[in-house]
C-alpha cells in the first residue's frame, strides 16, 4: 500500500512507473479517485499509460470490478523463497530478508525477484611487492593451506597458482605479484593468509616484535626498552628485565618475575609461528 491513491505524485507514482511494465505485477486501486489523475485513468481501461518521462506503456492489464464482485489473480512463482523445501527439525540455509515488520527467507538467486533488492560480485585485485622466487612462495602456502595448485600458463597469462579455487596468484615481474579473487569472507580470510607468507622473515620478526611490545603494554603498562635489546617493566615500584631472545625475566619480585615470565611465553606462542621442522 502507498500514498497518494489518486497516483499523480509520490511513492505510489513512482512504484506504478517501476512496476507498470511487467504484467506480474498488480495496481489495486480500492477506493474512489478525482477526475483527473492517473488512478481515473487506469479505472477507465485505456490501452495505454503515459508515464511521467513521457513514455507510453502498453504492457499494462486494467481490471475495473463493480462493487461486490469477485476478481481472481493468478502468480506463478517460477522460484522458491527458500533453497528448498524444508522438513520438520531441518536446517534451512538462505538469506533474511527484513521488510517492514516481516521476515522471509530467500535463496540468495531469488532475492532480485522477490525484493527490490540485489546482489553484486566485486572482484579485487591488489598488487604486492615480492622479489622471492615465484615456487618459494607456492610452498609456502602449501604448508599453510590444503589446496594450492598451479594453473596452466595458457589460462593465466604466465606463472600462477590457485588457492582453495578462490584466489589466484599471479606473477607479474621479478619486484611484484598480484592476488586476484571475489571478496567474500572466506576468500578474504584466504587472502589475508597468502599475503602473510609473501614477507620476509625479517619482516615477519619485526613485525612480530611490535605485537609482543604492545600486548606487554596492556598487561602491565609501563614497558619499555632497555639496555642489549632487553625490556624494562616497572609495576608498582617493582622492575623486571625481561630478555626476549631467551624469555629469562630479572627481577628481586618473584611474584612480579612469574607473571612476566608466564605472560611472555604464552604471548611467544601465540605470535611466533610453529617451525617446519617440528614434528
Amino acid at each position: 500500500m502507498a500514498s497518494p491513491s489518486g497516483l499523480q505524485s509520490g511513492l505510489s507514482r513512482q512504484l506504478f512507473e517501476i512496476w507498470c511494465s511487467d504484467k506480474k505485477n498488480a495496481c489495486v486501486i480500492p477506493g474512489n479517485v478525482v477526475e483527473g489523475t492517473l488512478a481515473k485513468t487506469i479505472i477507465n481501461e485505456p490501452k495505454e499509460v503515459t508515464l511521467m518521462n513521457g513514455f507510453a506503456d502498453s504492457n499494462t492489464k486494467i481490471i475495473s470490478p463493480k462493487n461486490c464482485q469477485s476478481v481472481e489473480m493468478y502468480f506463478n512463482s517460477e522460484k522458491r523463497l527458500a533453497e528448498k523445501t524444508p522438513e520438520v527439525g531441518e536446517t534451512v540455509s538462505g538469506l533474511l530478508v527484513k521488510k517492514t515488520f516481516t521476515y522471509q527467507i530467500m535463496a540468495p538467486d531469488d532475492l532480485h525477484v522477490f525484493s527490490l533488492l540485489s546482489t553484486e560480485n566485486i572482484s579485487q585485485r591488489i598488487t604486492i611487492a615480492y622479489t622471492g622466487a615465484f615456487g618459494v612462495l607456492e610452498h609456502r602456502l602449501k604448508q599453510i593451506l590444503e589446496s594450492v595448485e598451479s594453473l596452466p600458463d595458457e589460462e593465466s597469462e604466465g606463472p600462477a597458482f590457485g588457492v582453495h579455487e578462490r584466489l589466484t596468484v599471479k606473477y607479474e615481474s621479478e619486484k611484484h605479484i598480484s592476488l586476484h579473487w571475489r571478496s567474500d569472507p572466506i576468500s578474504d580470510m584466504v587472502v589475508v593468509e597468502s599475503e602473510e607468507a609473501t614477507k620476509t622473515e625479517e619482516e615477519n620478526n619485526k613485525k612480530a616484535e611490535k605485537v609482543v611490545h604492545a600486548l606487554l603494554v596492556s598487561l602491565f603498562g609501563d614497558v619499555k626498552f632497555g639496555e642489549n635489546g632487553k625490556l624494562v617493566i616497572s609495576v608498582d615500584g617493582n622492575v623486571a628485565h625481561l630478555d626476549k631472545q631467551n624469555g629469562n625475566v630479572e627481577c628481586g619480585n618473584e611474584g612480579l618475575k612469574e607473571r612476566v615470565r608466564v605472560a611472555f611465553q604464552r604471548i611467544q606462542n601465540v605470535v611466533k609461528p610453529i617451525p617446519l621442522s617440528v614434528s
